[in-house]
């Protein structure tokens, strides 16, 4: 595996990450074309969501650990003009890398993910935020029939995000007791064990043993991060041991 990325590392690929989505819009033949992997959306609807959301971020994170929820985006909308709309979404992305750089990774934020493994602070957020802008982006590529891998450094950090703060929780797993392992061709893997106390998240170095697993999936990182978030069917993962884990957890709401 490569080493883990850093705060500035996260910063530079979500600026990356944000020009590959602007690239794509400005290779749509139409901005009213639908996106395959968000039914509801066109990709205008998608290029307004990640403009108001960096928007939205950036004020969330300017606004300091004192903030009681996230931010309302300030601002014009979305331009429905091509150049227009990618001048908004590249002032939108260096809004949110300007708040991110003034703040600092230990800084706490507001989150969403108060009951998971991932910390309330900045350096969170740009974990978060790249995985945003990467998966959206290849949602973009998608649309305009041009879709591209994700990076490998952005995916490796994408299963420790996704993991850490969309999959470990404090709410009781509602099932059997079981352990699940995530092994990514790149090396290393994750383990995760759902209790009655959560579900707790593990990063392990290729070649460890833990033990064995009541099922085990195993791909690229990129595709693991496509299936997590749900672009490409779970039935793509090589899986192996009790199937009735991966699905359950896929299909879990912890919230609801």
């Amino acid at each position: 595996m490569t080493e883990p990325l850093t705060f500035a590392d996260r910063l530079r690929l979500i600026d990356d990450r944000a020009a590959a989505f602007r690239d794509a819009v400005a290779a749509a033949p139409d901005l009213d074309a639908p996106v395959p992997t968000c039914p509801e959306w066109t990709l205008f609807d998608l290029a307004r969501h990640i403009g108001e959301g960096r928007r939205s971020w950036a004020a969330t994170v300017a606004a300091g650990p004192e903030a009681s929820g996230r931010a309302t985006p300030d601002g014009p909308g979305a331009p429905r003009e091509r150049t227009a709309l990618r001048d908004w979404l590249a002032e939108s992305t260096e809004r949110l890398l300007v708040a991110l750089r003034d703040a600092g990774p230990d800084r706490g934020c507001w989150t969403w993910w108060d009951t998971s493994q991932s910390p309330q602070n900045c350096g969170a957020v740009a974990r978060h935020q790249l995985q945003e802008i990467a998966v959206h982006t290849y949602d973009a590529q998608l649309t305009v029939g041009a879709p591209q891998p994700v990076p490998v450094e952005v995916a490796l950090d994408g299963v420790e995000d996704f993991l850490s703060t969309c999959c470990a929780t404090t709410v009781p797993w509602p099932y059997e007791p079981a352990v699940l392992d995530y092994h990514v061709t790149e090396g290393g893997w994750w383990r995760v064990r759902l209790s009655p106390d959560g579900v707790r998240v593990t990063s392990l170095p290729a070649g460890a043993d833990a033990g064995p697993a009541d099922t085990a999936a195993s791909s690229s990182a990129g595709d693991l991060v496509l299936a997590f978030y749900g672009r490409t069917p779970l039935d793509a993962l090589s899986l192996e041991g009790d199937r009735r884990v991966i699905d359950r957890i896929a299909a879990w709401d912890p919230d609801a």
